[in-house]
């Protein structure tokens, strides 16, 4: 919530140095503050629930008598109260200058002042400004205060002016104010402000013209504020709930929650753009966690309640290289994903901005690569349902602060029971990771996701994107191979490796498994649990010619397995055969 309150002050006496109490700017529950006591008490509390944290009440006082029962500093100062009249903050009444200077004001004058009462709730500070009427209003507020209001009022609160005298009369007259729910409040037109009326006995008539426009400012004011207070809590949290969705349990977040954490989804506050949204970085309000916020449209409505109940099923995998997926929330026409935070961002800025100064050596990439590896195979194979990724990619690979990768993104995932055949309708993913088959067929399946991830090791290898287009368009793949061919596949190494800087065994393994991935023919290419034996050295990668990898499959239409074993060496024929006999895991059996 944010708050500006100016209004013009007057404090007159028949006793210039001495005076009544004061008044406040009052925040409260209610609006008589029942058993409140005069003088000191401003009409606020009494001596028995002065500071309890019931109160509900924060005030801003202008106090002219020095109470030393709390701790005032002076009998002309400015304060800010909470649930208590000993303030939080308190300093002489005055204003800052432009040139730094200070200048003292007499709350007893009788001269007209104005106050500013500002509420930024997103810094969650309170700045409070008091200057003369008609001056311009300074820059450096007279008093500050860190302050979390929604813990100190109630939802449903009051907002006016309370104040008090003792045995000295005080009059005080407020002769106009302005309040914005958000925002700044409009400035006051201060050549229709009523004039302040002259001391004495001759002023008391008067009084009906100011205490009139003053009771039908505050009834316009009181309904104002009701008002805005409903709009706001009905709007500014809003969130669409459904029924069916009470189903998702813990895994759905309030937009409050969201909102704070990313103080208001600033722009200061973005860590990535792409074609289904922005990502916020944020900190939970309750448990301090970081997170990453996605905000994405779902503007279609039709299989919403399916994803969402994925959702709620993707956020169960635990794996130590996949981001875990926290879960959503839905507002009006948002979808909000809320991840684990990344600190250090997504791998392709390593792999591909040039203003990274930083470059991933050869033993982080090939970390990396394994990482992913493992956590893909996890989706494919290790929990209790099969989850097809359909967007693997460096930008969806993100490295937490020890550099290890982690598969993140899963907007486009889909779940699908062990041993069924999988079945979409829709081509999903980024061009240059779509495999051949899947506009023909709309089919995503684990060979879709292994030829994404084959990409992406050519990515990581080489330094460059799957599709390039500067004066000609580059495929990755087969500028590769074309290297190959020509016996040089060593010169497709990313350039900012330097030749020594890497194990030339393990890179050659890289890009020729990256080759094997993106195969065009679905059978031919390996699964993940084999990807891992190759990546893990737990068994070699066999030889392959050109033709194999330009489509070329072998006698009688032979899959990944049956050719392997065509080029192993009679012992690892027998080895092969008698594993595959035993229903090894090996080579994974097909699924």
């Amino acid at each position: 919530m944010s708050v500006v309150s100016p209004w013009p002050i007057n404090s007159p006496t028949e006793y210039p140095d001495l005076s009544g109490h004061g008044i406040a700017f009052t925040l409260s529950p209610t609006t008589d503050l029942p058993g409140s006591f005069p003088s000191q008490f401003l009409g606020l509390f009494n001596n028995t629930n002065n500071g309890n944290s019931s109160n509900h009440v924060v005030a801003v006082e202008l106090d002219t008598i020095l109470s030393t029962e709390f701790d005032d500093i002076d009998d002309n100062h400015v304060g800010i109260d909470v649930n208590d009249l000993r303030s939080a903050n308190s300093t002489t009444a005055g204003y800052f200058i432009d040139d730094g200077g200070f200048r003292n004001l007499s709350l007893r004058s009788g001269e007209p002042m104005q106050l500013w009462v500002e509420y930024d709730g997103t810094d969650m500070r309170l700045n409070v400004t008091l200057f003369p009427i008609g001056a311009p209003k300074p820059e450096v507020p007279l008093l500050s205060k860190t302050i979390e209001l929604s813990k100190f009022v109630l939802k449903d609160t009051y907002v006016g002016f309370s104040s008090s005298t003792g045995s000295i009369i005080t009059s005080h007259y407020i002769l106009g104010w302005s309040f914005k729910m958000n925002g700044k409040a409009e400035d006051l037109d201060l050549s229709k402000l009523p004039s302040l009326p002259r001391i004495g006995p001759k002023d008391k008539p008067k009084l009906l013209t100011i205490g009139l426009p003053v009771i039908l400012s505050a009834i316009v004011f009181t309904a104002v504020m009701i008002s805005g207070i409903m709009l706001w809590r009905r709007y500014k949290y809003a969130e669409l709930l459904e029924d069916w969705e009470l189903g998702c349990g813990p895994s759905r977040f309030s937009y409050k929650d969201l909102y704070q954490a990313t103080k208001g989804f600033r722009e200061r506050e973005i860590i990535g753009t792409g074609g289904f949204g922005r990502v916020y970085k944020g900190v939970l309000p309750n448990d301090k966690r970081e997170v990453a916020v996605k905000m994405v449209s779902h503007e279609s409505r039709q299989g919403l309640r399916e994803f969402l109940a994925e959702i709620a099923s993707i956020g169960r995998l635990r794996h130590r290289n996949i981001v875990q997926l926290l879960g959503y929330c839905r507002r009006k026409g948002e979808l909000l994903l809320v991840y684990d935070y990344m600190s250090n961002g997504s791998l392709d800025k390593f792999l591909f901005d040039k203003n990274k100064q930083t470059v991933l050596n050869w033993r982080q990439r090939f970390h990396i690569v394994k990482g992913v590896a493992s956590g893909l195979l996890y989706l494919h194979e290790g929990w209790e349902q099969l989850v097809i990724h359909r967007d693997i990619k460096s930008s969806n690979v993100l490295l937490d602060g020890e550099m290890n990768g982690r598969l993140g993104d899963f907007g486009l995932s889909r779940l699908y029971n062990h041993g069924t055949d999988p079945q979409t309708t829709r081509v999903a993913g980024t061009l240059g990771y779509i495999a051949p088959e899947l506009p023909q067929t709309g089919r995503n399946t684990v060979a879709t996701d292994v030829f994404a991830f084959g990409a992406f090791l050519l990515e990581v290898a080489c330094g460059r994107r799957p599709i390039e287009s500067s004066d000609e368009v580059l495929i990755l793949v087969d500028w590769v191979i074309d290297h190959w061919r020509k016996g040089a596949v060593m010169e497709t190494v990313d350039a900012r490796l330097g030749s020594d800087d890497f194990v030339r065994e393990e890179v050659e393994l890289v890009i020729k498994l990256g080759l094997l991935c993106t195969h065009v023919v679905p059978r031919s290419r390996p699964n993940m649990r084999q990807v891992m034996q190759f990546l893990n050295r737990d068994i070699e990668l066999p030889d392959f010619s050109l033709d194999y990898l330009n489509g070329g499959v072998p006698e009688h239409d032979q899959g990944f397995d049956d050719f392997f074993m065509s080029y192993a060496t009679s012992s690892e024929q027998t080895f092969f055969r008698s594993s595959m006999d035993e229903e090894s895991p090996l080579f994974g059996g097909g699924r």
